[in-house]
């Protein structure tokens, strides 16, 4: 009887570490790319768009005045997922340091326009955030809500980098 007992307990065990790591691999955009020759055209050329550039900006915090000096040094996109884009950036922000981190974020395409669409997204490491972001062109737009701490507008152009 114990036996059993024990072998019912090891088999739920491994069954929730396997679905535990499969849902952190998704969540953090570990694994495989989806392949490049089924992108659109819009998507092709946002990930070739997105390759070694930064977003240089500011942000504003709601109540607050004044804008904040931002940025993000991107080194890639990818698309890993239907909607999921996995982001391969760097920020000096939420707690991080600067070095490069992968994050997995929803984003659409309305026409030619991609927007990352976040709503309560869980950053592992960074927080809870909603984001409604546009790029277009050279440039990019959108609204921020880091959870409880605040929001606002954030705003800035697309910037070619050294790879």
């Amino acid at each position: 009887m114990v036996r059993r007992v024990v072998g019912a307990v090891v088999v739920v065990l491994v069954a929730l570490a396997l679905f535990g790591g499969g849902w952190v691999t998704g969540r953090l955009g570990i694994g495989r790319v989806v392949a490049p020759e089924s992108l659109t055209e819009a998507e092709r050329a946002f990930v070739d768009r997105m390759r070694n550039v930064a977003l240089v900006g500011t942000f504003s915090v709601a109540g607050r005045e004044g804008r904040n000096p931002d940025r993000y040094d991107i080194e890639s996109v990818e698309k890993i997922g239907d909607d999921l884009w996995r982001f391969n950036a760097s920020m000096s922000c939420c707690g991080l340091d600067g070095s490069t981190i992968p994050i997995a974020v929803p984003m659409r395409f309305v026409g030619d326009t991609p927007v990352i669409m976040m709503t309560d997204t869980e950053l592992p490491g960074i927080g809870t955030f909603s984001v409604r972001l546009l790029f277009y062109g050279d440039w990019y737009a959108g609204t921020w809500q880091h959870g409880d701490i605040g929001g606002g507008l954030m705003s800035g152009r697309i910037e070619p980098q050294d790879p």
